[in-house]
């Protein structure tokens, strides 16, 4: 019967019983028992099927198999402990590939700044950053780290961190609202042409502080549909309805004039920006620095 045994540990043993010359002295070397020790070698012996050490009362010998293999499991050994060392090191610091995927507008602008600048802070760090509006399996993509706008679909497996809030706004041009009015409420928004975002097929409502009774959803109907959040601007700028449109986005056109936000006192909703990653228990450095990074300096490109 094969006792049910590590077998690197089993090897370990085996070896340190050949270079000490007894059981009794690999035991003292090891913390354990002799027999303990014993049971190691009949363990690879039953299992290889073969002797490796002819023991008696007074002395053991290795046999030739058993010479042959315990080299082995000296190579062996010493690219196990090579593994984790270098699994030790590579946790030490951040270092390897970080793959990043990030909405396009949103990791143009406030995402890649900070992660360009993390790798040229650490010189062992490398960075493949994806931006598309598509929604990627982590896993199935192969991506460290994901960052998703808005609500999330309840996933298990995944860890999120809140990183940052977009200010969310309506806006619309001067032209468009001198032709077709300023809307005095939310009501109103409906009867006026609109431009909608949408992403991977969804259409997320025009969302507005609610108080403590939450959000105020607004879904206006709309013949214009665009996959684009730049682009939706550019349409709003030339007049073909309004829309609903993160601050830092169009905040050039409305210094300018080109854009106007609308119902200002109930604007500015907080659209939640996260930060997702596979939950396998140990986070590695490169992700933790990123996430980190993130949640610093990202609000910075939001403002």
């Amino acid at each position: 019967m094969v006792l049910n045994m590590d077998r690197l540990t089993s090897m370990e043993v085996f070896v340190k019983a050949v270079d000490l010359g007894s059981f009794a002295a690999a035991a003292d070397a090891l913390g354990m028992s002799a027999p303990m020790v014993g049971k190691h070698v009949r363990f690879l012996e039953d299992r290889l099927g073969v002797r490796l050490i002819n023991r008696t009362t007074r002395r053991q010998s290795l046999t030739d198999v058993g010479r042959e293999y315990c080299e082995r499991c000296r190579l062996i050994l010493a690219e196990a402990q090579a593994a984790d060392a270098f699994a030790a090191h590579q946790m030490s610091e951040p270092r390897g590939t970080l793959r990043v995927t990030a909405p396009v507008h949103f990791g143009r602008h406030c995402v890649m700044p900070v992660l360009i600048a993390l790798v040229g802070t650490l010189p062992n760090l490398e960075l493949d950053l994806s931006l598309s509006d598509r929604l990627a399996d982590l896993a199935d993509d192969g991506y460290d780290l994901a960052i998703r706008t808005g609500p999330l679909d309840p996933r298990g497996g995944l860890t999120v961190r809140h990183i940052a809030r977009q200010r969310m706004i309506v806006c619309g041009s001067p032209g468009y609202l001198d032709a077709h009015g300023y809307p005095k409420g939310i009501d109103e928004l409906r009867r006026h042409r609109a431009i909608v975002y949408r992403r991977s097929g969804i259409v997320r409502p025009w969302q507005f502080p609610g108080g403590s009774s939450g959000p105020i959803d607004v879904l206006p109907e709309s013949r214009i549909r665009i996959d684009d959040l730049a682009a939706v601007a550019d349409a709003v700028a030339d007049g073909a309805g309004l829309a609903w449109l993160p601050s830092w986005l169009v905040r050039e056109r409305l210094e300018r004039g080109h854009l106007v936000e609308l119902l200002p006192e109930l604007s500015g909703f907080p659209y939640d920006v996260s930060a997702l990653w596979l939950s396998t228990g140990i986070l590695p450095p490169k992700v933790r620095a990123a996430v980190d990074a993130l949640a610093r300096d990202v609000p910075k490109y939001m403002v």
